[in-house]
């Protein structure tokens, strides 16, 4: 996992997961929200199509919000808002 903190106005978390596999990316997203407030925004970067489905049942589990997923220059870009700790 590679982690970087941009300047936004909003904490900005970008977690690459691209190459990892199930449970990668969904696991190195759980270490970012555990160090993560209530407005942060994280964003994932992937490249298993299954986490499509993983981010769904993470936001339903954890009560935060998956704000977008989409497909950016072969990875998949997923925007998530904490909403819950």
């Amino acid at each position: 996992m590679d982690e970087t903190t941009t300047q936004h106005a909003t904490p900005h978390t970008v977690v690459d997961s691209r190459g990892s596999s199930c449970p990668g990316p969904i696991t190195d997203l759980t270490l970012a929200y555990r160090r993560s407030k209530v407005g942060d925004i994280i964003e994932l970067w992937a490249t298993d199509p299954g986490v499509r489905p993983d981010l769904q049942a993470w936001a339903r589990k954890t009560g935060n919000k998956v704000v977008s997923v989409d497909d950016e220059d072969g990875k998949i870009v997923a925007v998530l808002e904490i909403v819950k700790r």
